[in-house]
């Protein structure tokens, strides 16, 4: 992507270069995609648990971006230490060197196999995986906020990739490795489920005790860590809808401490929608949510990968080079173009297991429970187009405005720190530079 800025970046970069009904759509469904499925149980009543973190998110929030950055740095400190000694404990108990002595080694690889239920298996948990990976593009987001966004952009682009080939992959290889998809623990239960955590069970199947206890502690700290992080994109969200008019005017009032208030308030106000983990339909509002969530998440990186590619057509079409951006993609316009198609066929296999699920008859609440956010979606653009009476389903690439809301740095001082950057690398050792890479 290119580093473009603004105080509310989503919507004025869709706004500018693809549509405003398209803005329109894709951010208030982007809005309230994450904050109320983050709920979990436990041998307490969850609504403890849920006001608790509510009230803990909500202080955080209101105290400026400051000490959201200062919360999530220790919540993501505890986390990857956390991630870290399991990938080291899940290595040392696949080799046999846990209390038990059991060498797992691939076993569950072959008996009952990787792949449950064959093709169709695979699809049915494309949403779970994307809501997994929601959250990624709050980079955007943050962007707006930062010092020095020219560095630091860069940076934590990179630090996502790392995280999530180290983090994501490396625990899944080593949890499936340690526990069989058939397990009957996991059977029947529900994501919301706590004590159904696959990372519980590879523990307690090699012997150890006392520790299950830790993981569900950081789990609950991974919970909170993710409420406070959708708080502050939702309200940012909704800051942005009302600047550009789509959204109520007191929505977008900042106080001097440049804090969003009334968009916080509003936001952590539906928060109260997860005291619902305490009723006995909290699984089925779970699945509705994880539906919405899910799909949301694919509409919201369909449209940043559009925006991309919308804006490498500006330039090409304005005569415009890319040497004046201070950050560009290292994949480029191809990279927007594979992702799309990707997303694509992740709607078009959701489409037919909401038509026809795993292991279930097909019926009306099975179809809209998968597929709920592709009519909401069109329902929004569609439903926007008729009250702005504007028929344009795409700006022209010449007519795409590609300086408002910009924050153009010295491109003459990043070219020098671009030399004296490359002129550094180029005496380190081979590794150092591999290293630099990421």
């Amino acid at each position: 992507m290119q580093l473009v800025l603004s105080s509310s970046p989503w919507g004025l970069l869709l706004d500018g270069i693809i549509s405003c009904n398209f803005t329109y759509c894709f951010l208030w469904s982007w809005w309230p995609h994450l904050f109320p499925s983050n709920t979990g149980t436990a041998h307490l009543n969850p609504d403890i648990f849920v006001g608790i973190f509510w009230v803990t998110v909500f202080f955080i929030t209101m105290l400026g971006v400051r000490w959201y950055g200062e919360a999530e740095f220790m919540f993501c400190l505890i986390k990857v230490i956390t991630v870290v000694g399991f990938i080291i404990l899940g290595i040392v108990l696949i080799c046999g060197g846990g209390p038990n002595g059991q060498f797992i080694g691939g076993k569950y690889w072959r008996n009952p196999g990787p792949f449950a239920n064959g093709f169709k298996g695979v699809c049915s948990v494309f949403v779970t995986a994307t809501f997994s990976f929601g959250g990624t593009e709050m980079i955007g987001l943050g962007a707006a906020e930062a010092l020095n966004p020219v560095k630091a952009v860069p940076k934590a682009i990179k630090q996502v990739f790392i995280r999530i080939a180290l983090f994501y992959f490396g625990t899944i290889t080593i949890v499936a490795t340690l526990v069989a998809y058939n397990d009957d623990r996991l059977l029947g239960a529900s994501s919301v489920d706590a004590t159904a955590s696959p990372f519980v069970i590879a523990i307690v199947n090699g012997g150890i005790k006392g520790l299950p206890s830790v993981i569900n502690a950081v789990i609950l700290i991974a919970v909170l860590s993710v409420g406070n992080a959708s708080v502050y994109a939702c309200s940012r969200s909704l800051n942005s809808l009302a600047e550009q008019g789509m959204a109520p005017k007191w929505t977008g009032y900042v106080d001097r401490l440049g804090r969003p208030l009334f968009a916080i308030i509003f936001t952590n106000i539906f928060g109260l929608f997860a005291f619902i983990a305490a009723s006995d339909k909290q699984v089925e509002a779970f699945n509705w949510l994880l539906a919405l969530s899910g799909l949301s998440s694919i509409f919201t990186w369909m449209s940043i990968n559009f925006a991309h590619i919308r804006f490498r057509a500006a330039m090409k079409a304005q005569d415009r080079s890319l040497d004046e951006l201070a950050f560009k993609s290292t994949i480029g316009i191809w990279g927007s173009w594979y992702a799309m198609f990707i997303y694509f066929l992740v709607l078009i296999a959701q489409f037919w297991l909401s038509a026809f699920p795993l292991g279930a008859e097909s019926s009306a609440s099975a179809f809209f429970q998968g597929y709920l956010g592709v009519p909401i979606v069109l329902a929004s653009w569609i439903g926007y187009k008729i009250y702005t009476k504007s028929w344009r389903i795409i700006i022209d690439a010449k007519e795409i405005d590609l300086d408002t809301g910009r924050l153009i740095p010295d491109m003459d001082l990043i070219r020098q720190e671009r030399e004296e950057e490359k002129a550094r690398l180029a005496s380190m050792p081979w590794y150092r530079r591999v290293l630099a890479i990421f």
